[in-house]
């Protein structure tokens, strides 16, 4: 069973220049749900979103564990969340954020020639996938190495293609493309698998699904499209060929952080610090979400994050004076 996301008037887009209570900078679960609570909570609200509803989760083709969810695709969920913050009032433009300035109040985020003031601002901007950073990678970007199996597994219909990861997500997304492809081998530069024993259960042992441990990517080949990876064994040091048409990238997440480096307090690998209201180093100005120091990059911990976020903004707007901040 999936949501019945039926269809809706376009929501009210944010209006440049007016000033609102809050500015949420990404619209994935975090800013979604923060938009919904702060709405319902009385304060003007916008969300600026690159993308579609639902950030990152909206390229997941299924999601099971979203307490009190039914259970459906990312996009829907994405969809619904955007359905409950508009409701209250929220506004949601999908605008690509440029800059942002965090210092004067209120808080700025700049769309082109455009400028969207907050009295508090937001950032839930999210992560990306992880990169190989290896030859070929970034020649063969949409000609057969991809980071997303909602967007292109259904390309490789009948076809052999590598899943280079061995987390869960790798799993998970490695049991959506074996819907389409012939054979799907899963390449892990560690000994043994990370994903859940649930996923690990779904997956490996499958005949069209091989395993290929301790494997580290060295180059990506091809012509018009993708050829072949070629893996080198870590015990060993022998270098093979693995002939495939796809490689499917999913090892891990970066913290979109570029707008606020410099501005913010972060951690050395680039993750936004916080303290448990979700307050940074500058007034006014909170994160939530896999942007944040120490999420566990869940749906439902993003949400958390969102409702503590907006109910901080929501008090520190009553209260009036500016609220006191972690040291930066």
């Amino acid at each position: 069973m999936s949501f019945a996301v039926e269809a809706l008037a376009p929501p009210e887009p944010a209006v440049p220049g007016q000033t609102y209570d809050l500015v949420i900078v990404g619209g994935g679960p975090a800013g979604l749900t923060a938009a919904l609570y702060a709405a319902r909570g009385g304060l003007s609200t916008a969300v600026l979103e690159r993308a579609a509803p639902g950030g990152l989760m909206a390229t997941t083709e299924r999601v099971e564990n979203c307490p009190g969810c039914v259970e459906g695709s990312g996009a829907e969920i994405g969809h619904y969340l955007l359905r409950q913050a508009t409701t209250f009032g929220a506004r949601f433009s999908q605008a690509e954020v440029g800059r942002l300035d965090l210092q004067p109040s209120p808080k700025l985020a700049l769309v082109g020639e455009d400028v969207y003031p907050g009295r508090t601002l937001l950032v839930a901007t999210g992560s990306r996938p992880r990169q190989l950073h290896v030859p070929g990678e970034r020649e063969y970007w949409g000609r057969g190495v991809s980071f997303c199996s909602t967007c292109d597994a259904p390309f490789f219909r009948g076809r052999e293609v590598a899943v280079v990861g061995g987390g869960s997500s790798a799993l998970q997304e490695a049991e959506f493309i074996l819907r389409y492809a012939s054979r799907v081998t899963i390449v892990q530069d560690l000994d043994h698998l990370t994903a859940t024993p649930v996923l690990q259960q779904r997956v490996v042992g499958r005949p069209e699904v091989e395993i290929r441990l301790s494997r580290r990517v060295r180059e990506i080949r091809g012509n018009a499209g993708v050829e072949a990876l070629v893996l080198e064994d870590r015990e060993t040091g022998r270098i093979e060929e693995l002939p495939v048409e796809g490689v499917f990238v999913f090892i891990g997440l970066l913290p979109n952080t570029e707008l606020v480096r410099g501005q913010l307090r972060l951690t050395d690998d680039g993750y936004v610090v916080t303290d448990d209201r979700m307050r940074t180093s500058i007034p006014d100005v909170y994160a939530a979400g896999d942007v944040r120091h120490g999420a566990p990059r869940q749906i439902v911990t993003a949400a958390a994050d969102g409702a503590v976020a907006a109910l901080s903004a929501i008090e520190r707007l009553r209260q009036g004076p500016p609220e006191t901040t972690l040291n930066p």
